[in-house]
């Protein structure tokens, strides 16, 4: 396994959950993890809400954007070691065959973009606390020693909470 993993989150719209987990993989990570997003349909705009919770937990947020999975199903993507989804629309699509042959996973959180009005912002952070509880999870697991078979079951164990 190489000292460095690429991930993946994907999400149909790409404008928050999976926002937000590319920026606290990349914040927790430590170098260890680099982190993107997309999204079967992608909005092309990243939610507001998304972008102010990960300011308001010190995650920087500079440079995200909402873009479509194709952009990493081409031939000059990065290899992904990788892939999960966030949302249950996006895991019951046919994706595009990923390069390398990635270890998936399936992380659903519910959709605080749903919510509205005084409760949109703890839907917001909800949703971000989940995230990055799984994250840690996620970057306290042995990569190096484990089989691949039984990496896998364990990052897919953790979408399981």
């Amino acid at each position: 396994m190489p000292l460095s993993y690429n991930v993946l989150f994907l999400c149909t719209g790409n404008s928050a959950r999976s926002i937000m987990a590319e920026a606290l993989l990349n914040h927790l990570g430590n170098g260890r993890f680099r982190a993107f997003s997309a999204g079967s349909h992608p909005t092309g705009t990243v939610n507001p809400l998304a972008l102010s919770t990960l300011v308001k937990q010190d995650i920087p947020a500079a440079g995200l954007r909402s873009k479509s999975w194709d952009e990493f199903a081409g031939p000059d993507a990065p290899h992904m070691d990788f892939v999960i989804t966030v949302c249950d629309n996006a895991a019951g699509e046919v994706c595009p065959a990923w390069p390398g042959q990635p270890m998936t996973a399936h992380w659903g959180v519910f959709d605080p973009a749903h919510v509205a009005g005084d409760e949109a912002g703890l839907a917001f952070f909800r949703a971000f606390v989940i995230l990055e509880r799984r994250l840690k999870i996620f970057t306290h697991l042995n990569h190096e020693s484990l089989d691949k078979l039984r990496l896998e079951r364990q990052v897919r164990a953790i979408g399981q909470d």
